[in-house]
């Protein structure tokens, strides 16, 4: 008898029926239902759930639940919203998301690096200039993250002829990146750095790490890429930035408020690229094999998979 294996999202998500479809072809063993399919009793004896983005009295609802397995990467705001259960949350580690993302750093970087963005304001001038051809050789791209998306990235980045350092809080050790760490080395990695692209999950330490102090640390003319979580920037300084040309420009795919709101400043800045999260979305085909492969683990020998840190929020 299958069991029933409760899918629970925020009611407003557009993509629930497909997810729901996509792991159940991936857990034939399993019942994947909504949670509003569960009875009373399923409710009631439920240990494990798999989740996007649910409202915090939906997953309350199951009293007995040991853990969660999200279909995304980032947790901070499941970890916040049920900070006072007992419970495991297991994040979406997928290497297809890596590759997504690393194919999204490297194509923003080229936009940046060949001057995209310039050419785009000739244009509404009707303007015919050329500027200057700079080889990736001399340009350098810091990464703040060397997790599984930064190594991928920086892959990418150093395959393209870049010039890669990168910052983590721990000392990492990546392939053809220069490696900084912890909070007294970042400045050093800053001052070297033409593109930041920051990939970094948002913890008490990382919220507003990117401010007045460490855009001043910056070289002139710097660029920004933000493809991590909005409150990791601190708007007011970024937007300062920018009208003072410290930032040359900067690309933004991830806000403090989602979606962003129509009178926020970020969409008619100039020197801004407004991109509705969608560096790296999802692959419901791979994920849903990997939730799967953890779930029926999880059945067959009670074994819960790694779970966040909920110290660190990742």
């Amino acid at each position: 008898m299958k069991t029933s294996l409760p899918f629970i999202c925020n009611p407003d998500y557009p993509f629930a029926r497909q997810w729901i479809a996509a792991l159940q072809q991936a857990m034939p063993d399993e019942e994947v239902v909504p949670l509003s399919a569960l009875d009373a009793h399923a409710r009631a004896s439920c240990t494990v759930a798999i989740v996007a983005n649910p409202l915090p009295q939906d997953v309350r609802q199951l009293p007995q639940l040991r853990w969660v397995h999200s279909v995304w990467a980032g947790v901070e705001r499941l970890v916040a919203d049920l900070a006072d259960l007992e419970l495991n949350v297991v994040r979406l580690v997928d290497p297809q998301l890596a590759e997504t993302m690393a194919e999204a750093v490297l194509a923003w970087t080229l936009y940046l690096h060949r001057d995209m963005p310039l050419y785009a304001a000739q244009q509404t001038r009707r303007q015919w200039l050329a500027a200057d051809y700079a080889r990736p050789q001399d340009t350098t791209v810091g990464l703040l993250g060397l997790g599984a998306l930064g190594e991928a990235a920086a892959d990418r980045l150093a395959g393209a002829g870049f010039n890669v350092c990168g910052w983590s809080r721990m000392r990492k050790s990546v392939s053809h990146v220069e490696c900084f760490a912890g909070a007294v080395e970042l400045p050093a990695m800053l001052a070297r750095t033409d593109i930041l692209v920051c990939l970094l999950p948002l913890t008490v330490e990382t919220r507003g790490l990117l401010n007045a102090t460490t855009f001043a640390q910056l070289p002139h003319h710097a660029s920004l890429i933000n493809f991590a979580r909005g409150p990791i920037v601190c708007d007011d300084a970024l937007r300062a930035a920018l009208d003072a040309e410290r930032i040359r420009h900067a690309v933004l795919d991830v806000f403090s408020i989602e979606p962003l709101p129509p009178d926020s400043w970020q969409w008619a800045h100039p020197r801004v690229s407004v991109l509705p999260h969608i560096s790296a979305p999802t692959d419901r085909q791979t994920a849903s094999a990997i939730v799967g492969q953890n779930i029926r683990r999880y059945r067959e020998t009670g074994e819960i998979p790694e779970s966040v840190d909920l110290a660190r929020g990742y």
